[in-house]
């Protein structure tokens, strides 16, 4: 399955009261706080990142999906601003052979990162779309990721009260890294075990 994903993300302080306003706004919970897993694949010279491309094997609620991300290149100046990606996904029945087969092709892990992901979805009528927020509790803190049209995410953002300075398009792999400058953490990939002293304790 091929879809343009457009996202936008924001640090989220109080993740509790957050998700306590979500219903009134007439989101609705579809996955409850669950465990993820992702793997970042890429050559030994990292061809997949000079061409800002992923591919990624994500465990999410004991289902693994093959994801790979790149550039869409008709975007305009006018959607700069939000997170744009053409994605193919599609799931797997066997992750360990799907690794053997990267390792053949001379694709290797890279980078991991976990998280606890809630998930809301919620109609809009003026869109005719079915969008969504997520609440990703990560070792460096809390965040919430908006994926729909741009004009739903203005007029959400705009409902939540966020501040649009505080947004964000930056991948979980960049925030980890400047949160590694910021610290000085030795953490290699971005783990609740590899980040030494983390934000968020798993439960």
């Amino acid at each position: 399955m091929q879809a343009a994903e457009i996202e936008l993300k924001f640090p989220v302080a109080d993740p509790q009261a957050l998700q306590a306003r979500l219903p009134h706004l007439g989101f609705h919970l579809t996955t409850p706080r669950t465990y993820e897993h992702n793997t970042l694949y890429d050559t030994p010279s990292r061809d997949l990142r000079v061409k800002r491309q992923i591919l990624r094997l994500r465990e999410y609620g004991g289902i693994h999906t093959l994801t790979h991300k790149r550039i869409d290149e008709s975007a305009n100046s006018d959607t700069s601003r939000y997170k744009m990606r053409i994605e193919t996904e599609t799931t797997v029945s066997d992750p360990h052979a799907l690794a053997e087969i990267f390792a053949q092709l001379g694709y290797q892990p890279v980078f991991l990162y976990e998280k606890y992901r809630s998930e809301f979805s919620i109609f809009d009528s003026a869109t005719n779309s079915t969008p969504h927020l997520v609440i990703d509790e990560t070792p460096i803190g809390t965040y919430a990721e908006l994926e729909g049209p741009t004009d739903w995410i203005d007029r959400t953002i705009a409902e939540l009260n966020i501040d649009p300075a505080t947004c964000l398009t930056d991948s979980y792999g960049k925030l980890f890294l400047d949160w590694k400058q910021r610290t000085g953490s030795p953490a290699d990939h971005l783990t609740f075990a590899d980040v030494a002293s983390p934000v968020l304790a798993p439960r």
